[in-house]
């Protein structure tokens, strides 16, 4: 096929898209690909879901979304309007003429990218792609990734990437509870390394969202994701060090932020906290001190912001532990401990990665007796590092319930949660959210951690 011939397939498609006569696929319906499609419903299009959890799937097609910040509603609305549908049988993936990838892209347990998720949704395609089917990676992962595994195993079908299907990269930005962007506002990034890939990729999300940011190739799209995430991590990390240095020398790390955030150039705020969450700031950065390794080049920098973040957790206890001992002669071991917050962010109930799970595991393993409370986070779910910990249920923040602990960590700064009931009640306030000072809850029995 002649290039000029790749062009006139591109552009047949194009107007597909502009005309709406064209079904999107989503393999992954979480906190990324539930949005995404819900974005694709809106602007018209028409969605079939892939997920391999078959009470995922059935639990969608109820009209449930089963995540609290997506309103069933929306769900129920696009199911009754045939707009969209969940299945778990992979033979349909040859029906949407593009296939959006957004499955997790964790760390194993040697600390080193896992790419099963994708490598497997990328297998599960190429068993059914068909002709002029446009396939999108949206998962994170290191630059090279699209290149390097996704298109070779989709060229296992046979066909040609470029000429008889496309491919492209385009990271997802989701900020689940962030009610400043949806996925409609957020701007996205499309890459591909060939010209008809990317001009097709470029159409169908300039049809989804409010504004698009080609760059040169795959590995770009992919850098670029990284480098934000990279951003946050080790900016994070700053101000986490720093917490602790001024802490010794008795300054207040928020009263510094608030100052300087008034500089109104060359500086931006972020926060302390009691140690990373979520499913990238935690992760991302590893993908590319893993990939870096290849070109023989050590990541000081990324690696150091890494050490800084992960130990924040037992800064924490290690506070904690001192103000048992100096407050009421007590240890960490046979103490009572209540974590105010599971989730790993204010105001949703997402908990990968959380820093209250790696908070409640080191308390738990010097023999304190800890439980949680979490509006969001009713029951704690299965996760992969804290298996032990499923079932576990959130208890009641009440007057009488905060007097049975010696001690409360704040985790996670709810809004819903009725912080002024922690005067007069607790014994003990280890805060690492600042959230007493926000709301006018003083006493020197509150530590800033």
């Amino acid at each position: 096929m002649t290039p000029s011939e790749r062009d006139a397939r591109a552009e047949k498609l194009i107007e597909r898209i502009e005309h709406r006569d064209y079904q999107i696929g989503i393999l992954g319906l979480g906190y990324v690909g539930l949005p995404l499609a819900l974005a694709a419903v809106n602007a018209g299009f028409r969605v079939l879901g892939f997920d391999i959890n078959e009470n995922r799937v059935a639990q969608l097609n109820e009209g449930n979304s089963g995540i609290e910040h997506i309103d069933d509603q929306a769900i129920e609305t696009a199911i009754s309007n045939n707009m969209f549908r969940a299945t778990s049988t992979f033979s349909e993936l040859r029906e949407p003429d593009a296939i959006l990838i957004a499955v997790p892209t964790p760390l194993n347990k040697q600390r080193e990218p896992d790419l099963s998720y994708v490598e497997n949704s990328a297998r599960a395609i190429s068993q059914h792609l068909r002709t002029g089917q446009l396939v999108v990676l949206e998962s994170t992962t290191w630059p090279g990734t699209t290149a390097e595994r996704v298109k070779p195993i989709l060229e296992e079908s046979g066909m040609v990437c470029g000429q008889d299907f496309f491919l492209a990269y385009s990271p997802e930005r989701e900020d689940p509870g962030n009610t400043a962007y949806d996925t409609r506002s957020i701007p996205k990034v499309v890459g591909a390394d060939e010209a008809s890939s990317l001009s097709l990729v470029r159409a169908l999300y300039e049809s989804l969202v409010s504004s698009v940011v080609p760059v040169a190739s795959a590995s770009t799209a992919e850098a670029v994701k990284l480098t934000e995430n990279i951003f946050r991590s080790v900016n994070i990390a700053l101000v986490n060090e720093l917490k602790v240095i001024f802490d010794k020398m008795d300054i207040d790390v928020w009263e510094v932020i608030e100052a300087a955030k008034s500089k109104p150039f060359g500086y931006m705020p972020f926060y302390p906290g009691p140690g990373l969450g979520g499913h990238c700031i935690p992760i991302d950065p590893f993908y590319l001190t893993w990939k870096a390794r290849e070109f023989e080049i050590s990541t000081h920098f990324i690696e150091l912001a890494g050490e800084i973040n992960t130990a924040m957790p037992h800064y924490v206890v290690g506070r904690l532990a001192a103000e048992l001992d100096r407050r009421f002669s007590k240890g960490l071991n046979g103490s009572t401990v209540l974590i105010a917050g599971m989730a790993y962010k204010k105001n949703v109930d997402d908990i990968r990665e959380s820093p209250a799970l790696k908070l409640t595991d080191l308390l738990q393993s010097r023999g304190a007796k800890v439980d949680y409370h979490d509006p969001h986070i009713p029951v704690i779910p299965a996760t992969r590092a804290y298996p032990y910990l499923e079932g576990t249920k959130s208890q009641p923040f009440t007057a009488d319930v905060i007097k049975r602990y010696d001690s409360i960590v704040i985790a996670t700064d709810h809004d819903e949660v009725d912080w002024s009931l922690l005067a007069g009640n607790a014994k003990l306030v280890i805060d690492t959210r600042n959230v007493c000072q926000r709301n006018d809850i003083v006493g020197d029995w509150i530590v800033k951690a």
